[in-house]
């Protein structure tokens, strides 16, 4: 089925002609999902290491639910795919160059390139690595349109080469999603760091955010993401007893170069206000150089996903952590209150 332009098409007049699938075990207590195709528009990538970005204007006067997320993608075309919740989209353009960019910008070869989200940016879904489909627990799901803080949706895809003049790509995900409300709203929040990885050396890539909203937040899914150098990546909630101490809980742990899906959580208990969450990549670099994070497949990424719910309140305004990385960040030099850091259980499977 051709896509039409998606910067034109209302979501609910779209998916009106697909027809509703049974719904996934599991991810809702409904009789019915629908499924919607938000797909590459039969894209050439023209260059290596391309981001692309399209999107879709979802209904601003009605709300839907997203409830699982089934990939349309090979990792020998996609190097990883985001899907990103946005109040405006980065351009209005039906598909742009979109990296890894915070603002619009000029690139080398002249053209306009822009961030995936023009404003109210957060990452409802990622993948990599061949990962399968997502479903949600029973009665969760991330709420778009209607009122709610998501009114486009923008997928952008890494494409890690360039492809010849005659093929074209639809890589995406298909969404399966109900029109009936749901009282556990889900979100995501990313941790990630800046900095960059000495030559021939293992370094951790550290950071960490307390939680200041008055909310309880039940985490179910992590996800981990590096490039080539990443050995473990590993994600904690730490709370503080009564003597001050800091207790660390496990949320998860991964090798980043196994399939990059989400995993259940270790410790699903609720994460509250004050409580602070915490990540660590141990990269191993056997280059000569330096590795700076960035966004082509040379650089390295650090990033750990935590993706939760909530119950009758809307998920968090934050929905990034992000540290300056290695040598100006580290636990144990930013965060005093960091007494009893698990180093061996956090760089080791």
């Amino acid at each position: 089925m051709a896509r039409p332009n998606v910067l034109l098409v209302v979501l609910l007049g779209l998916v009106a002609s697909i027809a509703p699938t049974t719904a996934l075990t599991g991810a809702t207590n409904l009789t019915e999902t629908i499924i919607y195709p938000f797909l590459m528009p039969d894209v050439t990538p023209n260059k290596d290491e391309l981001y692309l970005c399209t999107p879709i204007k979802v209904d601003p006067v009605k709300e839907y639910y997203i409830v699982a997320f089934e990939p349309n993608a090979s990792m020998h075309t996609a190097h990883h795919m985001l899907l990103y919740g946005c109040a405006k989209p980065g351009s209005d353009k039906p598909v742009w160059n979109c990296g890894e960019m915070q603002k619009s910008e000029m690139s080398t070869e002249g053209s306009t390139t822009a961030s995936p989200c023009g404003e109210g940016s957060q990452i409802i879904y990622a993948w990599a690595r061949d990962a399968p489909k997502l479903i949600l627990p029973d009665g969760v799901g991330f709420r778009v349109g209607g009122d709610s803080t998501i009114q486009y949706l923008v997928l952008q895809v890494h494409y890690m080469f360039k492809f010849p003049a005659d093929k074209s790509d639809n890589s995406g995900v298909f969404l399966h999603y109900t029109e009936n409300s749901l009282s556990k709203l889900a979100g995501v929040i990313l941790l990630g760091t800046g900095g960059g990885i000495p030559p021939n050396t293992v370094e951790h890539l550290e950071t960490s955010c307390m939680i200041k909203e008055n909310k309880v937040i039940h985490p179910f899914a992590y996800r981990t993401h590096t490039h080539s150098l990443g050995k473990v990546v590993s994600g904690y909630r730490v709370r503080y007893n009564e003597k001050g101490d800091d207790v660390w809980s496990l949320l998860g742990k991964r090798d980043p170069l196994t399939p990059q899906m989400f995993y259940p959580v270790d410790d699903t208990s609720p994460i509250l206000s004050g409580d602070r969450l915490a990540a660590r990549c141990t990269m191993e670099s056997n280059r000569d150089t330096w590795t700076k994070i960035g966004a082509t497949n040379k650089d390295e990424m650090c990033n750990f996903y935590l993706m939760y719910w909530v119950e009758n309140t809307q998920p968090l305004e934050q929905k990034y952590c992000f540290s300056a990385g290695p040598p100006t960040y580290s636990w144990k030099q930013a965060e005093p209150s960091l007494r009893h850091i698990p180093d061996f259980d956090a760089s080791n499977l």
